[in-house]
Order: structure tokens, then C-alpha cells, then sequence
């Protein structure tokens, strides 16, 4: 176990951890501004809570979720961890390390800037491969590794779809006898407790990705080799630093992602809400207790989707579903590319 004080004397004397650390810091911030909302955006969409009440929910949970649930199970951290070998040469490890972090950085900051929720995580998944690839070329990727990535496509948006569809025809069966007013407040609840329960679980889901970045800059600084590190456990100090980034992110940049979340994908009722929140619910556990790294912000989106055009495919807003799909689809090469670009112009110097 590295300790905080251990630490603090590697960054003095290592300057491309430092720079490491600022950047993943960063993209953890970028990350809790543009990913972290979407658990609770639908809450603001169908006025349940204020949104900055929702704002700062998602900033609490994405430090709770992060910290209570790597206490016991850092399955996708461990995913990330083993996705990309970047060979024997330590300092060449922490230079490609570094790029494929500013390549994410840079995709991130300018998806939020737009106001488009893509994918931080595809973004982080692509730019350390593409890092990866530009120093031990395709051999060093973890076939395993990207299977479950791939696994993690099909869950966030297949099942996502197929789950928020399937539990809006159900609810129609079992409660169309029901007093609209009284279902409206029993799922006015529902909503904000699964909402709740999508945030914790969105601050472990992405929050370990961005943990397993800085762990992998901690363990390559001090000497150590990626292949040692399967099943290590996690700092604490490291996980409360992370699961701080991704909260003060949310509750700084929230509001924009809100906004086109929540109030522009489709017009949801109460209890069209409340089963999306419970669909993304189920379908990120699954993920995160079983080490699959998946898009929550997709996951989320297409839970929405699915419950929406289950009533009114045409109520669904099918311009703004264009600009994300678009943006999901590009993430990975266009972050590939730029991870491997700048590692190959950092290995110059």
C-alpha cells in the first residue's frame, strides 16, 4: 500500500507524475461537470426536485458512491488497469501514460463545452489505448479487457433501451387502474431514490476509471510494473482525492448537461422518469459489480429513450439523440488518434 506521505515525495521527485496527477485531476473535474448530471437530470425534467438541489445530489453521491463501493469491489478499476500493456520501459509507461491523459482532457473539456453528454469514459478507454498502441503497438491490448468493453456498448445501450421499454409497458399493465394522482406521488419517491442510487453508482462506475489512471502513474513512478498490480487495493487517500475531483466538477458545471439531459431528450412524466432512473439503476450495477466498464451517461440516455418512446416515439427528440449517437460513435477513434499522436509527440522529448 502506497501511503500519502510516500506519495507526496514521489511527486517531488518525479515531474511527469505531477504532471499526471493534474491532468487526471482535471479530467475528473471535466468528468463530474459533463457525466455526473445525467444520473439526476431527469429528476429537474419532471420537476421533482430544483436544479440545484439536484446538482448537489449528484456531487454528494459522486463522492459516496466512489468511496463506500471501492471499499469492497474495484472491478472496473482492475478492468482498466489490465486493458493496455505499455511495455517494460518505465519512463516511456508514464510519457504515453500522460498523453493518452491530455488526449482525454481535451475531448472531454470540448464535449461539455458544447453541451453534448458524450461518453468520458469511452473517451478515457480510447486515448490510454491509443496511448498504449503507440508504444507496444497492437499486441499490447488486453483482448479480455476490450471484450468487456465491448460487453459494456451492448448493456448501456441495447439493454438500457430494451429494459426502460420493457418496464414502462409493465407499469401501464399493473397500475392503469390507479388514481394518476396518487401513482404520481408514490413515483415523485421512486424517481429520487433511484436517481440517488444512479448517482452513488455513477461515482463508482467513472470514478474508478479515473482512480485506475492515477494508480497506474503512482505504481509506474515508484518503479513497479502494471502486471504487478492485478487485485492491489486501492489507496484510501487516492479515493477520496478522486471521488472530490468528480464531485466539485459536478457542482460547478452541472446545470448545462441538465439542461439538455433532462428537458431536451423527451418530455417525461413522473413515473416516465422514475422507471428510466430505475432501468440505468439496474443495468449500471449489473455492470459495475461484475468489473464492466460502461458508458453511465449512455446507459442513462438510452434508459430515457426507451421509456419515452414506449407512450410516443414522436415525442421523443430524435435531433438531439442524432448529436449524442454522433458523439458516442466518434469518440473512439478520434480519442485513439489523439492518444496515440500525442504520445508519439511526447516520446520526442
Amino acid at each position: 500500500m502506497i501511503t500519502l506521505g510516500a506519495f507526496l515525495q514521489m511527486l517531488f521527485a518525479n515531474p511527469i507524475l505531477v504532471i499526471i496527477m493534474v491532468i487526471v485531476i482535471g479530467a475528473t473535474v471535466v468528468n463530474g461537470a459533463s457525466a455526473a448530471p445525467n444520473a439526476v437530470a431527469t429528476l429537474v425534467g419532471t420537476r421533482s426536485v430544483k436544479p440545484q438541489t439536484a446538482i448537489i445530489l449528484a456531487a454528494i453521491c459522486s463522492v459516496v458512491g466512489l468511496f463506500v463501493i471501492s471499499l469492497f469491489n474495484t472491478a472496473v478499476a482492475q478492468t482498466i488497469l489490465s486493458m493496455v500493456d505499455f511495455g517494460g520501459d518505465t519512463h516511456y509507461a508514464l510519457l504515453g501514460l500522460c498523453a493518452g491523459a491530455v488526449a482525454i482532457i481535451v475531448w472531454c473539456t470540448a464535449s461539455w463545452w458544447f453541451g453534448i453528454p458524450t461518453s468520458n469514459s469511452h473517451a478515457l478507454m480510447a486515448g490510454i489505448t491509443g496511448a498504449g498502441v503507440a508504444i507496444t503497438g497492437f499486441a499490447g491490448i488486453n483482448g479480455h479487457a476490450w471484450l468487456l468493453i465491448l460487453l459494456g456498448l451492448v448493456i448501456s445501450s441495447i439493454l438500457g433501451f430494451g429494459c426502460g421499454w420493457i418496464l414502462a409497458r409493465l407499469t401501464k399493465l399493473i397500475l392503469r387502474g390507479l388514481k394518476r394522482s396518487h401513482a404520481d406521488r408514490g413515483f415523485r419517491i421512486v424517481q429520487i431514490l433511484f436517481g440517488t442510487v444512479v448517482a452513488l453508482l455513477h461515482g463508482s462506475q467513472d470514478g474508478q476509471k479515473f482512480l485506475s489512471i492515477a494508480f497506474m502513474g503512482i505504481i509506474l513512478a515508484s518503479g513497479g510494473s502494471l502486471a504487478q498490480v492485478g487485485g492491489a487495493s486501492m489507496p484510501i487517500w487516492l479515493i477520496l482525492l478522486i471521488g472530490i475531483a468528480m464531485g466539485l466538477g459536478t457542482a460547478v458545471g452541472g446545470r448545462r448537461i441538465i439542461k439538455t439531459v433532462g428537458m431536451s431528450i423527451a418530455k417525461l412524466e413522473t413515473y416516465q422518469g422514475a422507471l428510466a432512473m430505475i432501468s440505468a439503476s439496474i443495468c449500471i450495477a449489473f455492470a459495475t459489480f461484475t468489473g464492466i466498464p460502461l458508458s453511465d451517461v449512455h446507459t442513462c440516455n438510452t434508459s430515457i429513450v426507451g421509456v419515452g418512446a414506449e407512450r410516443n416515439i414522436k415525442k421523443v427528440n430524435w435531433g438531439v439523440i442524432k448529436r449524442m449517437v454522433l458523439a458516442w460513435v466518434i469518440t473512439f477513434p478520434a480519442c485513439g488518434v489523439l492518444g496515440f499522436l500525442m504520445t508519439k509527440l511526447f516520446l520526442l522529448f
